[in-house]
């Protein structure tokens, strides 16, 4: 029993696996909030370009 507790105590592998899974959350927000403003941006432009060529045609 001694051996099973101390056995316990030294793995850290679950630890390990907590530790990769918050890396892999934090890499999935930042990448959602860089697409996210990536969008915006990317809509800002078109939406110039659509009113300079309909302005254009004018």
């Amino acid at each position: 029993m001694k051996n099973l507790v101390k056995r316990f105590a030294q793995d850290e592998s679950g630890a390990t696996a907590i530790e990769y899974s918050l890396i892999a959350a934090l890499i999935g927000v930042v990448l959602i909030a860089g697409a996210t403003t990536l969008g915006t941006s990317i809509s800002s432009k078109f939406s110039t370009i659509a009113t300079t060529i309909t302005n254009a045609g004018k």
